[in-house]
């Protein structure tokens, strides 16, 4: 990741990839569902505390990925040239 824009890049797809991880997390149904509510309708969805968490948990990963390629134990540029 030589750029700021590659760095954020991986960020936001490592972001999204953990935020569906996250989102099943202490989701409760409620016994009765109203009337045209899905059944399935979490009861609460706390989703800004997921966002929190999703974000704490993709800066982690984000931080293991940056200190791999930067370590030079993978390099993605020489994984795409042996591609070519």
């Amino acid at each position: 990741m030589n750029n700021w824009v590659t760095g954020a890049f991986v960020y936001i797809v490592v972001w999204w990839v953990v935020l569906f991880a996250v989102l099943p997390w202490g989701v409760r149904t409620p016994e009765t569902p109203e009337p045209g509510m899905a059944s399935s309708a979490p009861v609460e969805p706390r989703i800004l505390r997921k966002f929190a968490i999703t974000s704490v948990v993709a800066a982690v990963v984000w931080l293991v990925i940056f200190g791999v390629e930067q370590s030079g134990l993978i390099s993605f540029r020489e994984m795409a040239r042996d591609m070519l």
